[in-house]
């Protein structure tokens, strides 16, 4: 399953997608929580700088232009200050503005987080003060707002609604929206505000809610996969949605679907540091993903990996397609184990490749490991960012005119004692004399080998340097060798060697 979500990731393309909801500004106040006031009971932070970050409809925004999404966005900010920084800050990470709307009757809606640290580390939040208007929009800029967009709905492949109840999803806004779209074949998929009022959402494509507000619009406590099952599937048949994506924090995701029995997609246990925006990645991701045509499983998993990368930061953050191909190749490394077939092995290359790293090949038949092999590794790992150790089959090391009884451990044993070393991501075995076939199928970036080869002694050389990679003969560790270890052990088994045996302690004195 891995394999194929590496797959989708690189066949996602840059879909255009747009965006509606309501815009937040996050300003963070970080300081160092020092002491408690003299005046009252409280915490005294002394602030060192300040941050300034885009929420809701906008951060969907940003976080799809992370993962190299077109998007539009449509919203309300104020004439204010704020106001100004949000579309600044839109512009500088590349967001079509041009359906952004300013309203003179209301603030930009600000959230101020001032986050501690203490004795200089473990910033965590202490205080949120939030600045905003949640009435609905007036007629005339909820008019606005359609006419900026309608008319354009042929230019995207996929519509996100990030309602945060904050006066723009309005049954007057997302009725024609809705409608007007899914008439065009278009995607819609809303990340539903706490407490809010489904009907508005009616007929989209799906829904992303959470545990909290699942229970708030179907009365269904979800405690249980199965719990989560039948909320998501009440919210499917009462407002006639494709599905639903009930999200499920460290349990994944329940999908529930017209007409198909539902699913749960789990996600694996991550270490959490901070929640805030993982909804609004996740649904990034489903947009992404829908205007890609990606099948919903598939996509609840690649959001699994999107929110769980989110929850790793402190604050909101954006990833990238490059963060979520390594999370996925880590994932599948665990599941999988190191030791790989080469056409496993060719397509985690291809990833990684794509996420922007150097990988670097050895090759040789690692008959005996012993700490010359360790500190090679280790050394070699060091000229890139994944180490594959290409060990030569049984056949090829005996075709390679070793001792009749070499290689001493079978292949098996000798990948498994490789992919056990920390320095070696991937092991792989070939059955050829020579590592030719394997360099030119995986075209690694460094080719090196240890001993006392030159560059221009290593086999393989040609190859690399033909379709432009690097080689690198590396260092020995003096006095060892598998040649030199196995010549010492036959002459210790042809020798009659007596070992004395210790001397028994009288019992009175083991007794004292």
């Amino acid at each position: 399953m891995t394999f194929e979500l590496i797959d989708e990731m690189e066949r996602l393309g840059t879909p255009r997608i747009l965006v509606i909801g309501d815009l937040i500004l996050d300003r963070y106040v970080w300081g160092d929580a020092e002491r408690i006031s003299q005046e009252a009971p409280v915490i005294l932070l002394r602030e060192d700088r300040q941050e300034i970050r885009l929420g809701g409809a906008a951060n969907v925004a940003n976080m799809l232009r992370g993962l190299d999404a077109e998007v539009t966005l449509a919203g309300v900010v104020g004439t204010d200050t704020d106001g100004k920084l949000v579309a600044e800050e839109l512009s500088q990470a590349g967001v079509d503005c041009s359906a952004l709307i300013a309203d003179s009757d209301r603030p930009t809606t600000c959230k101020v987080r001032f986050m501690g640290r203490a004795q200089h580390r473990h910033p965590h939040q202490m205080l949120r003060v939030d600045r905003e208007m949640r009435h609905p929009v007036r007629t005339e800029i909820a008019q606005q707002l359609l006419a900026a967009i309608l008319p354009r709905l042929h230019e995207f492949q996929a519509v996100l609604v990030s309602d945060y109840a904050k006066g723009v999803c309005t049954a007057e806004v997302l009725r024609p929206l809705i409608d007007k779209a899914r008439a065009a074949g278009l995607p819609v998929v809303v990340d539903p505000a706490a407490g809010g009022d489904y009907n508005l959402y009616r007929g989209a494509t799906g829904v992303t809610p959470n545990r909290s507000e699942t229970q708030k619009a179907t009365g269904i406590e979800v405690r249980t996969i199965e719990a989560a099952y039948k909320a998501g599937q009440q919210l499917v048949d009462s407002f006639g949605l494709d599905m639903a994506f009930v999200t499920l924090d460290r349990d994944g995701i329940a999908l529930a679907r017209q007409g198909d029995e539902p699913v749960h997609l789990p996600t694996r246990i991550r270490e959490v540091y901070d929640v805030t925006g993982a909804g609004d990645m996740v649904l990034a991701m489903f947009g992404l993903g829908m205007a890609a045509g990606i099948e919903p499983k598939k996509l609840c998993r690649l959001a699994n990996v999107a929110g769980g990368l989110e929850v790793e930061q402190v604050g909101v953050v954006r990833i990238s397609r490059k963060e979520i191909l390594t999370d996925l190749l880590h994932g599948s490394r665990r599941s999988t184990g190191k030791v790989c077939s080469v056409n496993e092995l060719a397509r985690h290359m291809s990833a990684r490749r794509k996420a922007g790293q150097k990988v670097v090949l050895t090759n040789g038949c690692f008959d005996l490991l012993h700490v010359g092999h360790v500190s090679y590794l280790q050394e070699a790992a060091r000229e890139g960012d994944c180490l594959v150790v290409a060990i030569n089959s049984d056949t090829s090391v005996r075709q390679l005119n070793k001792a009749p009884d070499r290689p001493i451990f079978d292949e098996q044993y000798r990948a498994q004692m490789l992919a056990g070393l920390e320095s070696v991501d991937y092991v792989v075995i070939f059955d050829e004399q020579t590592p030719h076939a394997i360099l030119g199928q995986l075209q690694p970036d460094v080719l090196v080998k240890g001993g006392t080869y030159r560059d221009d002694e290593i086999v393989g050389r040609e190859v690399v340097l033909g379709y432009g990679g690097r080689v690198k003969a590396l260092g020995v560790t003096p006095g060892v060798s598998t040649t030199e270890i196995v010549r010492r052990l036959r002459e210790a088994e042809t020798q009659a060697i007596s070992i004395p045996l210790p001397t028994p302690i009288p019992a009175e004195r083991r007794a004292a």
